[in-house]
């Protein structure tokens, strides 16, 4: 069957990173973040299009230098239970830090937005790397990598643990022989690790995909070992054609590395699409965008969060960029160490670096749907993407893509024209795990 691709919708609500001064665009609610109707309508329009998948991001840190979505935004779960009830394909994959959370909890709300939505859910496993997350819950100091990266690693484990608690067939809920549980088929964890004991079981029955889809964003070292070990999905982060396909080379292989079929994980990657009736014009919206959201304030603040939201407005902006590698190890340590050493190789002020950090670099995907589709055509078959993530300002612009782009790749036989399958496993092409109880079963009975 030959390979087709993926599509995911990100909403930037009033405006994520890149986009602080979406708000203020006339055509987007000021309260679009905190609307569960914005949400809907996102998804049901997403879905019409048949897209595989909303993916809700998510932080638990904030100070006044965020993007405005960050600000005031919907937790992830309670928002994709709500859009869970209002439509019926789409896959809907909600953030969730295995940093500052306990697996049995995350385990517990992933499956129930896995009943809630027929099989639909997805987890993006997130390590935290906003710093100041730590102090919201009762904890000085950040965890490091390492720490972080083995907390997340485990929680999974755990959690895919817990979604075996049941067999298929627990409950034969047979009146006659009033049996409502079959007690054999009940299993508890009794899990200890290095950073967990949890004993379960869990309280709540595989859904029809058997267990939520596990994704993940992972850039350093440890988080593409994760990926490779764990994650069905990836949000990879793009950049320019050869090196997406690095990245999507070395994921394959490391996935190969340990025993799994590279083809049962999914690299998405990020794109913001401008599409427009000619290529000038996409390029003209291109810049314009880029020229509304270019402020020095906000490219400090976006420096900062490389650094656990650290404070650059403190210092000497025409100074040599100052000394805080100390706060790379426990922020993004990876993005942090390219800023560092570019600031030292070139020998740049902090001003000079906030300045360049958002410097006009333009996007593959803009122009008119013809050459966005040649180009997304071009990057799936040299080995870039399973899928692209994709984000767009406004309902206008997301219209543009579905009605001048979507068709033209359904017509190149590179995107399906229904729906093949009720779950997000199945739209995926990814295989439903098989009850480890079940299947020591079916070995022991030979």
């Amino acid at each position: 069957m030959p390979r087709t691709i993926h599509l995911a919708l990100h909403p930037y609500g009033v405006g994520g990173p890149g986009q602080h001064g979406l708000w203020k665009d006339s055509r987007v609610a000021k309260n679009s973040s905190i609307d569960i109707n914005y949400y809907i309508q996102q998804a049901q329009a997403a879905e019409h299009a048949l897209f595989d998948a909303l993916i809700i991001v998510d932080s638990q840190f904030i100070n006044a230098t965020y993007p405005s979505h960050y600000l005031n935004r919907l937790e992830p779960l309670t928002l994709l239970s709500a859009v869970a009830t209002h439509t019926r394909h789409i896959g809907l994959v909600g953030t969730a830090s295995s940093t500052y959370n306990s697996p049995f909890n995350l385990a517990r709300r992933f499956a129930s937005l896995d009943h809630i939505s027929g099989g639909r859910a997805g987890w993006n496993v997130v390590t935290s790397f906003d710093t100041g997350t730590s102090r919201n819950y009762g904890l000085d100091e950040h965890l490091d990598y390492a720490t972080r990266y083995g907390r997340a690693l485990e929680s999974v484990q755990v959690a895919r643990g817990l979604w075996d608690s049941y067999e298929d067939d627990a409950f034969p809920a047979d009146v006659e022989r009033n049996i409502f549980l079959d007690p054999s088929k009940l299993h508890a964890l009794d899990h200890e690790g290095e950073h967990f004991k949890v004993a379960g079981p869990l309280n709540i029955s595989r859904s029809p995909q058997g267990q939520p889809v596990i994704f993940q964003a992972g850039v350093s070292e440890e988080g593409r070992d994760l990926a490779a070990q764990v994650a069905e999905g990836i949000y990879a982060p793009g950049g320019s054609l050869e090196q997406a396909q690095e990245y999507y080379a070395d994921i394959k292989t490391r996935t190969a590395s340990y025993g799994r079929n590279p083809d049962h994980i999914k690299i998405f990657i990020h794109g913001g699409p401008i599409v427009a009736p000619t290529d000038e014009k996409a390029r003209r919206r291109e810049r314009e965008i880029f020229e509304e959201d270019n402020d020095l304030d906000r490219n400090l603040g976006l420096l900062g969060r490389s650094f656990g939201a650290y404070d650059f407005s403190a210092h000497d902006l025409d100074a040599p960029f100052p000394d805080v590698a100390h706060l790379a190890e426990k922020g993004g340590r990876t993005a942090a160490a390219k800023i560092i050493e570019r600031a030292k190789a070139e020998n740049l002020t902090l001003r000079q670096l906030a300045e360049s950090a958002n410097q006009f670099r333009q996007s593959p995907f803009v122009g008119a749907p013809e050459t966005v589709a040649d180009t997304i055509e071009k990057w799936f078959e040299a080995g870039t993407f399973d899928g692209i993530n994709l984000a767009f300002r406004t309902n206008d612009e997301l219209e543009l893509f579905v009605d001048g782009v979507v068709p033209l790749l359904q017509k190149r036989g590179l995107f399906r024209t229904e729906y093949e399958a009720d779950t997000l496993r199945g739209n995926l092409g990814l295989p439903i795990p098989t009850n480890r109880h079940t299947n020591e079963r079916r070995l022991a009975n030979g």
